[in-house]
């Protein structure tokens, strides 16, 4: 069984970012710096998050999604888009993402763009 795998962009919350990895350790999750993409414009973390199998979780809902939509367009791959608006309080997007971690597997959510929370 594959498990899911999260890449975070690059603006995501640092405290969301050490609040899932301090409740599931094992979880494989980088963040855009961590992989060596501090700089770089939404189409190319897409596509780095799609050659990873990589889902992107990010709170830009103003170009992130637009792009997401233009790849689908393309017939592009992408592993999904999970999209937690900035005012959603921190332990629920923690919570959020820890319940797709474990409660799902990554082809459930290949080619979608899905907000949290659910």
């Amino acid at each position: 069984m594959e498990t899911i795998k999260f890449l975070t962009d690059e603006d995501f919350q640092s405290a969301i970012l050490d609040g899932v990895r301090r409740r599931l350790r094992d979880l494989d999750i980088v963040s855009v710096q961590e992989a060596g993409l501090r700089t770089s414009r939404d189409p190319q973390v897409l596509e780095f998050a799609a050659s990873e199998n990589r889902i992107l979780l990010t709170h830009d809902v103003r170009t992130m999604e637009t792009h997401a939509r233009a790849r689908l367009a393309l017939g592009k791959p992408m592993p999904g888009v999970i999209i937690i608006r900035q005012q959603v309080p921190i332990i629920r997007a923690i919570d959020g993402i820890i319940l797709v971690a474990e409660c799902s597997q990554p082809e459930e959510w290949n080619e979608k763009i899905q907000f949290l929370p659910l």
